[in-house]
């Protein structure tokens, strides 16, 4: 008589560790999550069954992002303001959480910068990341997406760029990226138990359709589309294009743009990937790009017609670090994880424009 009572118990207890384990594959820590491509992927996730906890300094954010985050998924979002640099501020996150892995946004981005401040680079990027990676191997949680750069192919040999052309920087800010790329091969390779996916992306622009969330700089724009579309508002005199005289199509450089939603869903598909893995994957590089090249002035004209005015613009030196045409082989992304871009130059010009126009001052236009 006792039997049905033990079996019942059991099959209790099984339902509710699936529950826990359902869960624990669901929890994911995202750094720099209030940021342009964190927020946005935070979004994502949410349409995609994940539990988020954002962790970001709010150095080059707003929390702004995230209150609008909340708004779009219908329900808050939780979270917590703190460094990576901060080990005792991570333990206390992740003693909080039982995560399944890590997608890490968090790190300082601008070229010019980065030649300016060599040191804030290395230190908030790579120091940064190496301090994650400790707490997170205490709490025994080893799966990364990191967020990386086609800068690391520094000026590439043959385009398209795939995942084993060489690699090298021109620039502190893509040796930042670089530098960390190593510290996850030599993890790997001490440890066979890290799935390690740093995904190299190219260009991201563009913002979500709702116009609520999208790219936002706390100062003059380092990046071209935002630059653009601040002269298109009259927030900025006129644009100025860094060279005229590459070996490109019209003497600009080129690049390989890419829409941020677009770019969130590729993280999306990494996640995904790696819950399918029943072994670990130790470290898998995954470009993320349209594999399509597109020139400033082509970017230029393409945003003039969404807009219906004129960009003024002026040709000026090539600045430090920058290299001709810079665009992506994403195939491995589409066999792997099932992923391609989707979105075009034009959809992308549409949304950073409804973007900027809800939100001339960005984030403190309210």
């Amino acid at each position: 008589m006792k039997a049905p009572l033990q079996w019942g118990v059991f099959f209790c207890l099984k339902i509710a560790l699936d529950i826990n384990m359902e869960n624990y594959k669901n929890k994911i820590l995202v750094t720099g999550g209030a940021g342009y491509i964190g927020s946005h992927t935070c979004i994502a996730l949410h349409e995609a069954g994940y539990e988020v906890v954002i962790y970001d300094n709010l150095s080059n954010s707003s929390f702004e992002a995230v209150n609008r985050v909340s708004s779009l998924i219908g329900q808050p979002i939780d979270f917590i303001e703190g460094d990576i640099r901060d080990a005792d501020s991570l333990r206390q996150v992740f003693a909080a959480h039982q995560f399944f892995g890590v997608i890490h946004f968090a790190g300082l981005k601008a070229v010019g910068e980065s030649v300016a401040k060599p040191l804030m680079y290395y230190d908030n990027n790579v120091s940064g990341t190496i301090t994650l990676l400790k707490i997170m191997a205490e709490y025994e949680v080893k799966k990364l997406v990191f967020s990386s750069s086609a800068t690391v192919y520094g000026d590439p040999e043959i385009l398209p760029i795939n995942e084993d052309s060489p690699r090298s920087c021109t620039n502190p800010y893509g040796q930042s990226k670089l530098t960390i790329e190593h510290v996850l091969e030599d993890l790997a390779l001490s440890d066979n138990s890290w799935s390690l996916i740093p995904l190299r992306y190219f260009n991201p622009v563009g913002a979500h359709p709702s116009g609520q969330i999208g790219e936002d700089p706390n100062d003059i724009p380092n990046n071209l589309m935002p630059y653009i579309s601040q002269v298109a508002v009259g927030k900025l005199d006129q644009l100025s294009i860094f060279g005229d005289d590459y070996a490109t199509v019209d003497g600009t450089g080129v690049r390989d743009f890419i829409h941020v939603t677009d770019l969130a869903q590729g993280h999306v598909a990494a996640l995904n990937y790696l819950k399918q893995q029943k072994q670990s994957l130790g470290f898998l590089p995954i470009n993320l790009g349209s594999g399509k090249g597109t020139s400033v002035l082509e970017l230029v004209r393409a945003f003039s017609a969404v807009a219906a005015q004129d960009i003024p613009f002026q040709f000026v030196g090539r600045r430090a670090g920058d290299i001709a045409s810079c665009y992506a082989s994403a195939d491995k992304a589409q066999e792997l994880l099932g992923w391609k871009a989707s979105l075009s130059i034009t959809d992308m010009c549409q949304d950073t424009w409804r973007w900027q126009s809800i939100n001339p001052n960005g984030y403190n236009s309210i």
